[in-house]
């Protein structure tokens, strides 16, 4: 059955030679300017192997940032550092997507350079705490974004995808997913607003679609995939229509021509067929949790063109040659997953150390 994973398929204008891909995990190594270093570098490089590296989210603004020392794209500075990972990506002959995250309300000033209030798309305070430099601590009000600052936000994320490319990265992924900004503005829950980007389902939808109209149309729609997470009540969120919702946005999205669709899977297999049979190009699928045998099924049997892996990932540098190999796996140290240096970053060994 692993059979499957091993064919080559493309995404976009990104050929691929084969079907298994990391998934992009924060990690929280970056300067506290949101610069990447030579140790990320490291990191992905040593990565290279799966078929595709999306990476972990990056703030396309400054308001962008909620968590503490995750990277950014949107300073020169940026730039550089994530032109040093996508160099030593490329010299170990793999490709890396730069996934475009803005936490939105899931923040808090404390963990970022400008100490602001958070953003969002209404007024509406999270439940939950925010690790900290100094422990865990609630998270604050959001302010809510003006119409016109909605539409400024749009144009962030469209230069942050030129600054992608300028970094030399082979495309972006468009974070639509785990209660971040633009699943936000989906859900019921957090986004209360009476204008254009509330209340029905096409509005709650437009700033998603506008988000990734802006990014395809600057770097080309073969060159963005777009992420989402049906049913995912992480970070606060609640649908209740997410039957409804997720295939007015996939039809939305469709016609744009996007690399791909990365879909989280929550476990209703019917929507996720639904997903499938409207989505015109390649989806991505990230079962959480799932064995190999399981995620190769997905592939098998249509429902899914590549699938993405986390923690396999994380703990195994050379996931690829292992499971090709029949050999065995690393075991992921959660203690390790956020922030720190090497430890449970670099320092998983290949199976030829």
């Amino acid at each position: 059955m692993l059979n499957a994973l091993w064919s080559p398929t493309v995404a976009g204008e990104l050929a691929l030679p084969h079907r298994l891909a990391m998934a992009p995990m924060t990690r929280d190594r970056s300067t506290p300017e949101g610069v990447p270093t030579e140790l990320n570098a490291e990191y992905y490089a040593q990565r290279a192997s799966h078929a595709l590296i999306i990476t972990e989210g990056t703030q396309p603004s400054a308001d962008g940032q909620g968590y503490l020392l995750t990277p950014g794209l949107h300073s020169e500075e940026q730039i550089a550092g994530w032109r040093k990972v996508t160099d030593a990506v490329h010299a170990a002959d793999g490709r890396i997507v730069i996934q475009l995250m803005h936490t939105g309300r899931i923040a808090h000033p404390d963990n970022t350079p400008h100490g602001r209030q958070p953003v969002a798309p209404s007024a509406i305070r999270p439940a939950g705490a925010m690790f900290t430099a100094t422990g865990p601590l609630e998270m604050p009000e959001p302010r809510e974004l003006s119409t016109g600052e909605v539409a400024a936000t749009v144009e962030d994320f469209r230069r942050a995808a030129a600054n992608a490319m300028a970094a030399g990265a082979d495309g972006v992924e468009i974070h639509g997913a785990n209660g971040y900004l633009v699943h936000q503005f989906l859900a019921g829950n957090a986004n209360r607003r009476t204008d254009r980007y509330g209340g029905s389902l096409e509005n709650r939808i437009r700033f998603a679609v506008e988000v990734a109209s802006a990014v395809a149309d600057e770097i080309g729609a073969g060159r963005t995939g777009f992420r989402i997470s049906p049913a995912n009540p992480y970070n606060d969120i609640s649908e209740d229509d997410t039957r409804e919702l997720y295939p007015a946005l996939v039809r939305a999205l469709a016609p744009l021509n996007l690399a791909y669709l990365h879909v989280v899977h929550a476990g209703d297999e019917e929507l996720l067929d639904t997903l499938r049979g409207l989505w015109p190009t390649t989806l991505l699928l990230n079962r959480a949790g799932a064995d190999l045998p399981t995620r190769a099924a997905d592939i098998a049997d249509g429902r899914a063109d590549v699938v993405t892996v986390g923690a396999m990932a994380l703990a195994n540098p050379d996931l690829v040659e292992r499971v090709r190999s029949e050999a065995p796996l690393n075991t992921p140290d959660p203690a390790t997953f956020y922030g720190g240096g090497a430890a449970g970053y670099t320092d998983y060994p290949a199976l030829a150390a």
